[in-house]
């Protein structure tokens, strides 16, 4: 049991620490937003009581001194320089390291740290203690609901003045959740009565997250002329249920009578509400907004009780993904159940196994949604190496985030984090020049790196943008000919020439240092996205910067495809990349000369012949489909015998012995049970990139 509240500590911890990395990074911006500094605080207290809990006593006697410095900073008797702020960061690393317990703590280190944060305390090396009420409130959960009573008398030549009370209470509606209840005993006999005046007043209930000000706002300017109470009656403190105000209470509270004639009908036993009715104390209308105060309250209590319940759950990884397995296996028995409903041609089983389909496809969406995660926590990670790589390479160089709320499947977020470092550790070494260069070549000293993310189909793009030098086209060719890669007198496309970067060790750095130059990391980075079922794209301009683009699936689990048959066997092709499909004749062979190429509405577009490339027996039928697949700013096609149609595909990996094959990147098994091999169809058309070519076209074999 000890075990499990450990690693839910240490998750929490976790999560605190990266969220401590970013506000401290925010706060070297803001040296004076104090909500960030309390944050700050709150976050180190947290870790130092929950680590005091769970027998994390280092970590707690470690953090003790920095929440007393930031305390000091709250109440403005200190300033967050630079110098604490690193200080903090690199405090924020070393508690990492106590957390995980992976490796003996240093000490020195420690006592170095603790020294240093002393330093900053008054000379008695502590802080006066937190008063109680001001140590609870410092610790409170984020924003809460408060439920506010109002009246408001306006004056009563409101309506002469031009002003009508029904359109301030509908801007009060907007702020929260609003129960007004009209008072009209102020209101005269008909003989009397001035209908031009107003004679009805107003009592309110707001429940909103909204301050004081904000309602005061609504009403200022009538409010000096009108009678406007607000009190609040509710603000999220933590209260015993069994201590919510009773309706006697509320009536005394509202002045609609006093105390003595509240305790007179408690003793005559009957409800309270009607015996003040019956003898003429309060008019009925009161009561009624006494008691929906009270159920307001009551109300307002258990939704917040309930949402601090329910509001998010912790699961471990393993059990979701068993759920991602199972839901897997429901779908390949769903499309078993579908394809034997439609052989026998049953009715009631067609309309069973429709109602299945129906349902497994929304289990799928369901369970894939909880799967997809922001990859706002990603991008908070890489603040903090911009900062420190930067200054490490007497850089100014600030990083921008876009599209923090972007999801994608928690297995491709956790393996894109590794590639990412590398391309904007390279943005940060190789493309952003040094201040002085940046100056003469008329930039701010400031260099900017843009890290964006965005939804397109079913895939999500990440682009890492830089203003530095871009890349210099020539100079990498110069490289590739000095490396055999290219012949002297060959001339390549820009686009040709900037994928050049991504061969194992090509490197235009002049020297190796502790950053980059060894040529190892790029080629590493494209086979760890290509694995993913990714392309990366890559885009230059002299003196204006370099962008690369990464194009990732959404998930890595369940994927819609395209279903095709050659000879006896099946494949599937991803759906997200496929165009349109053509047929192939015998006349359109002919056409090309025997080269494998397509006309498309005037277009050529070169296809691999998919039965000849993995070499399969059989003799080809008279028309065959060609599949357009669509490849960054590519197109190709790929031929095959049959489309069946679209299939819901399961993605199985392929055993050890064929995980050298790289044209192919899984399997799925299809409703009669047989085995259909998924195509890798980024590596397909690296084979035909690969081939000689002619008229500007690249022509693929068969």
């Amino acid at each position: 049991m000890m075990d499990a509240q450990t690693d839910v500590f240490r998750e929490e911890a976790y999560e605190l620490l990266t969220e401590l990395e970013t506000s401290l990074l925010a706060l070297e911006k803001s040296p004076e937003d104090y909500d960030l500094i309390a944050g700050i605080f709150r976050s180190m207290h947290t870790i130092k009581g929950s680590g005091a809990m769970f027998g994390f006593d280092e970590v707690a006697s470690f953090t003790h001194d920095i929440e007393t410095v930031y305390d000091l900073i709250r109440n403005k008797k200190l300033t967050a320089d630079k110098e604490l702020i690193d200080l903090t960061l690199a405090a924020c690393d070393q508690i990492r390291k106590m957390v995980e317990g992976r490796e003996e703590i240093d000490r020195n280190k420690v006592e170095a740290h603790a020294a240093a944060f002393k330093k900053f305390l008054p000379q008695t090396g502590e802080a006066p203690p937190l008063p109680k009420a001001t140590a609870e409130k410092d610790l409170s959960r984020p924003r809460r609901l408060i439920v506010y009573r109002i009246r408001f008398c306006p004056n009563l030549n409101i309506f002469i003045h031009g002003t009508r009370p029904s359109l301030l209470l509908r801007e009060l509606r907007d702020l929260g959740e609003c129960e007004i209840m009209a008072q009209t005993d102020h209101i005269p006999l008909l003989h009397e009565l001035d209908p031009e005046s107003c004679y009805t007043y107003w009592d309110i209930l707001l429940t909103t997250d909204q301050g004081i000000n904000a309602i005061r706002d609504i009403f200022i300017f009538v409010e000096d002329e009108s009678l406007l109470q607000i009190e609040v009656i509710d603000e999220g403190a933590e209260i015993d249920p069994r201590h919510n105000k009773k309706l006697g209470e509320i009536l005394i509270e509202r002045g609609y009578t006093n105390r003595n004639a509240v305790e007179e009908a408690l003793n005559q036993h009957k409800k309270i509400g009607e015996l003040l009715v019956e003898s003429g104390v309060v008019s009925p209308d009161k009561i009624q907004a006494a008691l929906a105060e009270q159920r307001l309250v009551r109300d307002v209590r258990e939704k917040r009780q309930n949402a601090e319940a329910t509001s998010s759950i912790r699961v471990p990884a393993q059990r979701l993904d068993l759920l991602v397995n199972l839901v897997g296996e429901m779908v390949t028995v769903q499309s078993r159940l579908s394809r034997i409903a439609s052989i026998s041609n049953h009715a009631e089983l067609v309309g069973v196994a429709e109602e299945v389909e129906r349902l497994t496809a929304e289990l799928r969406d369901n369970t894939m949604s909880i799967r997809m995660l922001p990859i706002s926590n990603t991008f908070s990670k890489f603040k903090r190496l911009v900062r420190d790589l930067s200054a490490e390479l007497g850089k100014q160089i600030v990083l921008v985030t876009e599209g923090e709320d972007t999801e994608l499947d928690k297995t491709v977020i956790e393996r894109i984090n590794d590639p990412l470092i590398h391309l904007i550790r390279n943005s940060i070494d190789h493309g952003i020049e040094p201040p002085a260069v940046r100056e003469q070549s008329g930039k701010a000293k400031e260099g900017t790196i843009t890290l964006k993310a965005e939804h397109s189909g079913a895939h999500v793009l990440i682009s890492i943008a830089d203003d530095g030098a871009g890349l210099d086209t020539e100079a990498i060719r110069l490289k590739a000919v000095e490396k055999g890669l290219l012949q002297p007198d060959e001339r390549p496309s820009e686009s040709d020439l900037c994928n050049l970067i991504f061969v194992p060790g090509f490197s235009l750095a002049a020297k190796i240092t502790s950053v980059s130059g060894r040529g190892v990391g790029m080629d590493v980075v494209k086979r760890g996205i290509e694995t993913l079922g990714g392309s990366l794209d890559i885009r230059t301009r002299q003196n204006a910067g370099t962008t690369i683009t990464l194009k990732l699936p959404l998930t890595l689990a369940i994927i819609d495809g395209l279903l095709v048959r050659i000879a006896d066997a099946f494949f599937v092709l991803p759906l997200s990349a496929i165009e349109e499909c053509v047929e192939l004749t015998d006349a359109d062979i002919a056409r090309a000369n025997g080269r494998n190429l397509v006309q498309i509405r005037g277009e050529l577009v070169p296809y691999i012949g998919l039965r000849q490339h993995f070499q399969m027996g059989g003799r080809r039928p008279s028309i065959e489909q060609i599949i357009i697949n669509r490849i960054g700013d590519d197109r190709i096609g790929l031929c095959v015998d049959q489309v069946i149609g679209e299939h819901q595909t399961v993605i199985k990996s392929l055993g050890k012995f064929y995980r050298q094959i790289r044209e192919i990147s899984g399997a799925t098994i299809l409703g009669d049970g047989a085995v259909a091999l998924i195509l890798d169809v980024q590596r397909l058309a690296h084979r035909a990139q690969r081939q000689e070519t002619v008229c500007g076209t690249r022509t693929m074999a068969g």
